[in-house]
């Protein structure tokens, strides 16, 4: 009997000694790299959402999908991307699209805002470091708002995609979907939309209602509200739309994704106008709404109403270059960024001036802005280039198609020309890879691969290379 009373103990604290070590384990790597926390956090997300996917619950036959059909859908709901290799509507159940549903939900928080709850739930508390890393995620003003903020963002993000889902839910009980049916795609279509993911539970996608209004405005809507970003957001929240008391951050993001969106529509109409592929045989009324759904999905959103093989090349050049720009900072959307692409804007045209300083509604930009911008711009474009030359040599497509998907994925719009379900495993690795590196951002992998931080103690004299 005294060997079990000791024994008993002994075999007890193991649970609390496990929880112990991970707890110590997320508080050293939350205070010595907080991106570096990010990135784990969010692998793990992925290897788990992928292993629930294997299952053979998770498919319509009742088999277990195949590890890299399993992963690529996993890595493109959790980095909201919407590419697939596989049906969504015809391969998975209806527990794996609950599965995907969920992914998509977890992966639009942000993969700051992730680290940052992981590391609430774990340790119970969020030290300095860890407020950090929402406060960066979200442009929080001080510290102690970040735990407020991340109440915000988790009821705001429910808030709209509630609200889209009541939208859209009649009108699928009107055309014919049973209650349940129609609650459910609502709920699909509403998450999807505002975390800019564009998975569908049709095997048709959005085409079957590219005349109606009421299904496609709240896609463009929602989608187009989730590309804007929590942190902009949350000033419309605090000040409506009283322009002078925005941050220069929301200035700049919403006049920008203005821009974007009526030059893009302008654009692709124009281009595609006499198309009889896509919408060349069209009324005056659908071109418009095709043209503006087409520069909203281009951002980032990735639902398409007309077969992107049968656009010109000129368009798909322009949808590159939308895509490769997307959505707001610290949004569901991917890409560059629209605020990267503001600054460097400022800074070519500061530069033609003959201006020191870069300055837009009479606030200085600093240095170490443009070149955070600057450096995201190369990662992104090196990170594309090197993607696109291997999946050349796997696929043996044209550079067209190639180039397309590859922009798609590292900008997580997820517009596809077929090219992700026709490569081979080597190829969708690759794809996953550049999803992943998409979502996360290469300035936060850039850091979590730092060893360290390096403060510099001195300054070499300064001498101008030239330049042109």
């Amino acid at each position: 009997m005294a060997t079990k009373s000791t024994q008993a103990p002994t075999a007890n604290r193991w649970p609390l000694a496990v929880v112990v070590t991970v707890r110590d384990f997320v508080d050293r790597v939350a205070n010595s790299s907080p991106a570096r926390l990010a990135l784990i956090v969010f692998a793990l997300v992925i290897l788990a959402f992928t292993l629930v996917l294997s299952l053979p619950a998770a498919a319509r036959d009742g088999h277990a999908t195949a590890f890299h059909d399993a992963l690529f859908t996993a890595v493109s709901a959790v980095c909201v991307t919407g590419l697939t290799t596989v049906s969504t509507a015809l391969h998975w159940s209806f527990f794996g699209q609950l599965v995907i549903l969920i992914g998509i939900f977890v992966g639009g928080l942000g993969i700051l805002t992730l680290a940052s709850l992981m590391s609430l739930m774990v340790s119970k508390r969020l030290g300095v470091r860890g407020k950090l890393i929402a406060q960066e995620a979200m442009n929080a003003g001080r510290l102690g708002e970040v735990g407020t903020l991340l109440r915000i963002v988790i009821s705001t993000s429910v808030a709209i995609e509630a609200a889209l889902a009541l939208i859209l839910a009649p009108r699928f009980l009107v055309l014919g979907e049973t209650l349940p049916q129609a609650i459910w795609h609502a709920a699909f279509y509403s998450i999807s939309a505002f975390n800019n993911a564009g998975f569908t539970p049709h095997s048709d996608g959005v085409v079957p209602y590219e005349a109606d209004l009421w299904i496609l405005v709240p896609l463009m809507v929602g989608g187009f509200i989730g590309s804007l970003g929590f942190p902009v957001l949350m000033v419309l929240l605090a000040s409506g739309f009283r322009f002078r008391k925005w941050t220069l951050h929301a200035k700049l993001t919403i006049q920008v994704s203005l821009i974007l969106l009526v030059a893009g529509a302008v654009l692709w109409g124009a281009m595609e106008w006499t198309n009889p592929a896509t919408i060349g045989n069209m009324s005056l009324g659908d071109k418009i709404t095709h043209s503006i759904f087409a520069s909203i999905m281009t951002r980032s959103l990735g639902f398409n109403l007309v077969d992107m093989n049968s656009m010109h090349s000129s368009t798909m050049l322009l949808t590159d270059a939308l895509m490769f720009v997307g959505g707001g900072s610290a949004s569901t959307a991917g890409g560059i960024k629209v605020t990267t692409l503001a600054v460097m804007f400022l800074a070519i045209v500061a530069e033609a001036r003959g201006d020191n300083d870069v300055k837009i509604y009479g606030r200085t930009i600093p240095q170490g802005t443009m070149r955070v911008a600057i450096s995201v711009i190369m990662m992104g474009a090196t990170f594309v280039m090197i993607a696109c030359g291997l999946l050349l040599a796997i696929s043996g497509q044209g550079l067209d198609r190639v180039l397309f998907e590859t922009i798609s994925a590292f900008a997580t719009v997820g517009l596809s020309t077929g090219l992700s379900a026709q490569l081979p495993p080597s190829g969708v690795y690759v794809l996953c890879a550049l999803m992943f590196f998409g979502r996360v951002g290469s300035i936060t992998l850039a850091a979590a691969l730092a060893l360290r931080q390096r403060r510099q103690l001195y300054h070499y004299p300064e001498e101008r290379p030239i330049i042109g």
